[in-house]
């Protein structure tokens, strides 16, 4: 197969599948398990595929996981309320698995700053009782670090 036949079919499916994600979260706020995982698996198989080290990338999907999981679970522990899906921690994996680990700061800055402004716009009486779909940030977040990343090359 030609390599740079799948690097566009993958990417055009990475971007695609985020797309659908986010309009999914926006209507349902929900990121399906069976839309997010296999864009995991796809992220890890691209990066197998394509390079000898694809360490990067699984390390990236762990940590993406592992931080959301984190965060859920504190602000649960905390609040007693839910603030964060288990879709969002998988959503960050599937982020990591394209981008790498090195790219989940960049992820979580972008995204978290991007809600942080759209909240930020809404009238204080609205804000305490928000409930904001976080994926749609996130895929936003992915597309533009994973189309930076394909545009200088560091991939």
């Amino acid at each position: 197969m030609n390599h740079d036949f799948l690097i566009w079919i993958s990417g055009a499916g990475l971007l695609l599948t985020l797309a659908w994600l986010a309009s999914i979260d926006l209507e349902t706020y929900r990121l399906p398990n069976k839309i997010t995982m296999p864009l995991i698996a796809g992220g890890l198989l691209y990066h197998f595929i394509m390079s000898l080290d694809s360490y990067p990338y699984l390390l990236g999907a762990v940590l993406g996981y592992a931080i959301f999981w984190t965060v859920e679970t504190g602000y649960r522990l905390i609040r007693k309320r839910d603030g964060l899906g288990r879709g969002d921690a998988k959503l960050l994996a599937a982020g990591g698995a394209w981008c790498g680990a090195m790219a989940l700061p960049f992820i979580i800055l972008m995204a978290s700053s991007a809600a942080l402004i759209v909240v930020l716009m809404k009238p204080k009486s609205e804000r305490a009782t928000l409930k904001l779909a976080f994926g749609p940030y996130l895929a936003g977040a992915i597309a533009i670090i994973f189309i930076a990343m394909r545009m200088t090359g560091n991939f």
